[in-house]
């Protein structure tokens, strides 16, 4: 409580501490009217003045808008009144002191006179009209008539802005605060301006002012010199003169640079930033304009009669600039686009996390990593991302539908060299990755003879063996195929999906692949949705047909084959069977290894064994499947048997059945090897060149 109260004393003593310092500046420039000054004064005097004056120009130039130096009148007086007070402190001594020599009234009067007159009163006389001329004719001038409208339009458009801050107000746009801060900044521009408007005639009575004190200085120091000082009229002539015109410089260099401020400050206007900001910006928004100025310079660099290097030069630069500035701008504009995009996933991935309902939503596919996984992989490798896509566009093309996007995730609850892979948020396959070694598979056969690492290769189960990286050439020499990390996430990724394909398929994917057809088919579509099947029911057959592995990409195909039987059938089951024999040719396609198609049959027995576990109604429809826990048992033993060896070769092939037993087949072998198809006799299609390579039996 003590420190606040100290605190509180500290600020308002250095409110008082300055206001009194204003206040004591001030009085002392009204004294230097009446007081007389030693020449040390006077030059410490003008040099405040010069510094004051560039000190108000820099702001001007580097202010966003007028109203953040809306105290500029009050400063344009206060430094009008020290040049008069400096003026009239110089004429005393001028008028005084002349005739002692050039540095009567200081030295720094005495330094201009003889930087920009170069000894001779003439020039200067000259140069100081210019520069009156300059101050007051153009300069003054030009900003008085900008306050002048500007304080005009200011307080004409009061009422239209205000009513507009009503507006918002009664829209709820805005808040009460925000209305009382627009009335005040509306304020605050009609005094600026009106400010400004009246500020302006103190620069133009200054020059004014200037131009009097000198010719009076001219004139009376000529008389006193040749009266007083018994000084020879040349003599007279030529030493006060240089003295009033030094005197004049001195004061003029200072009103023109605050006169300069004050149009830079009234003619920025409705811009917003400094002004070599505006400026820069405002002229690269044309850069033809500067091609075109080049051209031109070129043009007179080249014409005779005239220099060439320095037309030369600004062409040159001209073009620079003119072909420098889109580049710039296209650069600008990228890093401001990805700026506002990197913004918004900013903005809406924190809304999402306030959001309770995003909460509630679940990633259809996303790969865990352990930390030290993640690390490696996601980070310091960067083709991670570009191959999942790649794996994506290739399920695109071989299923016929897009799978939803891949999610990428570090998750510190598993272990740190291990991976999850989940479907809907639940975790389906798990396995833990070496970093620094390769997967070699060897199955049954012989080990490679580098050192090693048993393990199961987690996308099919296959013996394999971990080897160092610093090997992989050595096993590639001894037949070896040393597969990365990469591959092998990815590979067991890509098996995972295609298990989990009618998982994937949601019913979003179905409107977009149905919105993607032709109008002949979205005219058989109506025909038969829903008056023989619905969109669900839809759906539900292209599940069934994902199961299996079966690609949807011939959706035409599909359709056509539904509304076929789908007026006799009304089972997702029975329809997909149905589109199975009509999608004969593509299922044969995609299994035929070099235009054969390997097949292992059902033996009798187990043809006969599962058509009697067949319970069939009146109409001839299968409401059941009763077989014997034995028979299945004895089954899946036959199964293993004949079908183990043939996937240790390498071998793609299928099991054929009968039509009527084909799913019940399928429904037992999946358990035990989940990607085996299972297809039925009507489902290898006419010319398919077919080898039988095993029996079940």
């Amino acid at each position: 409580m003590a420190a606040e109260k100290t605190a509180d004393l500290d600020v308002d003593g250095m409110a008082i501490r300055q206001d009194i310092s204003l206040a004591v500046a001030v009085v002392l420039i009204l004294a230097v009217l009446f007081l007389p000054l030693p020449p040390i004064f006077i030059d410490i005097g003008l040099a405040i003045s010069i510094a004051f004056s560039v000190l108000i120009l820099m702001v001007a130039l580097w202010i966003n808008k007028p109203l953040e130096f809306s105290s500029f009148p009050t400063i344009l007086l206060i430094a009008t009144l020290l040049r008069l007070a400096l003026n009239v402190a110089t004429t005393r001594l001028i008028l005084s002191h002349g005739a002692d020599g050039p540095h009567a009234a200081g030295n720094v009067i005495a330094g201009f006179a003889n930087f920009i007159m170069g000894g001779d009163f003439v020039i200067g006389v000259i140069v100081f009209f210019i520069l009156l001329t300059v101050n007051f004719m153009v300069i003054t001038k030009g900003a008085t008539r900008i306050a002048e409208v500007g304080a005009r339009f200011t307080l004409d458009s009061m009422p239209g802005k205000q009513m507009a801050i009503d507006a918002d107000l009664s829209a709820g746009v805005i808040n009460e605060r925000e209305a009382v801060r627009r009335r005040r900044d509306i304020e605050e521009e009609s005094q600026f301006f009106g400010a400004m408007d009246g500020a302006s005639k103190f620069v133009r009575g200054d020059a004014i002012a200037g131009l009097i004190i000198t010719a009076i200085n001219v004139f009376g120091g000529i008389l006193i010199g040749v009266t007083r000082h018994d000084l020879p009229l040349s003599q007279a002539v030529d030493i006060f003169t240089k003295l009033s015109v030094g005197d004049g410089l001195v004061t003029q260099i200072p009103a023109l640079i605050v006169a300069l401020s004050a149009g830079l400050l009234v003619s920025k206007g409705g811009t917003r930033g400094s002004a070599e900001k505006v400026i820069i910006s405002q002229f690269s928004y044309y850069p033809r304009a500067l091609l075109l100025a080049a051209a031109v310079m070129g043009v007179l660099a080249i014409a005779p009669g005239l220099p060439f290097l320095p037309f030369a030069i600004i062409a040159g630069g001209l073009m620079f600039v003119g072909l420098a500035i889109p580049r710039q701008n296209a650069e600008a504009a990228r890093l401001a686009a990805e700026k506002q995009l990197k913004g918004e996933a900013l903005t809406l991935d924190e809304q999402s996390k306030l959001s309770i309902k995003e909460q509630l939503k679940t990633t259809e596919i996303e790969l865990c990593f352990g930390k030290q996984i993640s690390s490696v992989l996601m980070k310091s490798n960067g083709d991670l991302g570009l191959r999942v896509s790649k794996m994506r566009r290739k399920f695109a093309k071989q299923y016929g539908f897009v799978v939803p996007e891949i999610k990428l995730t570090e998750d510190l609850a598993i272990a740190t060299k291990s991976y999850q892979i989940k479907i809907h948020g639940t975790v389906v396959a798990a396995a833990d990755l070496r970093l620094g070694d390769v997967l070699v598979v060897v199955g049954d056969g012989p080990k490679p003879d580098a050192p090693c690492d048993e393990t199961r290769e987690p996308s099919f189960g296959m013996k394999a063996v971990w080897v160092p990286e610093i090997f992989a050439s050595t096993l590639r020499r001894d037949g070896f195929v040393p597969i990365d990390n990469n591959s092998v996430l990815l590979t067991h990724l890509a098996e995972i999906i295609r298990n989990s394909l009618a998982q994937l398929l949601s019913y979003k994917d179905l409107r977009q692949l149905l919105d993607r057809l032709d109008p002949e088919y979205r005219r058989l579509l109506d025909e038969i949705c829903p008056s023989n099947i619905s969109h669900s029911g839809l759906q539900g057959v292209l599940k069934v047909l994902l199961a299996e592995r079966i690609s949807i990409r011939n959706l035409h195909l599909i359709l056509e084959a539904i509304a076929e039987i789908a007026p006799f059938a009304r089972k997702a089951e029975q329809i997909a069977e149905h589109v199975r024999m009509r999608l004969a040719p593509q299922i044969c396609g995609d299994l035929t290894d070099n235009g054969v198609l390997r097949i292992v049959r059902l033996g009798n027995r187990w043809e006969v064994a599962f058509h009697q576990a067949l319970k069939r109604d009146a109409k001839g429809e299968i409401y059941e499947f009763d077989i014997d826990p034995r028979l299945i048992e004895q089954f899946g033993t036959d199964v293993n048997t004949v079908v183990k060896p043939l996937l240790e070769e390498g071998q793609q092939f299928v099991i054929v059945a009968a039509a009527d037993t084909r799913p019940y087949v399928r429904m037992v072998t999946e358990r035990l090897f989940p990607t085996l198809p299972v297809l039925s006799h009507l489902e290898i299609s006419r010319g398919t060149q077919v080898q039988a390579v095993g029996t079940l039996s």
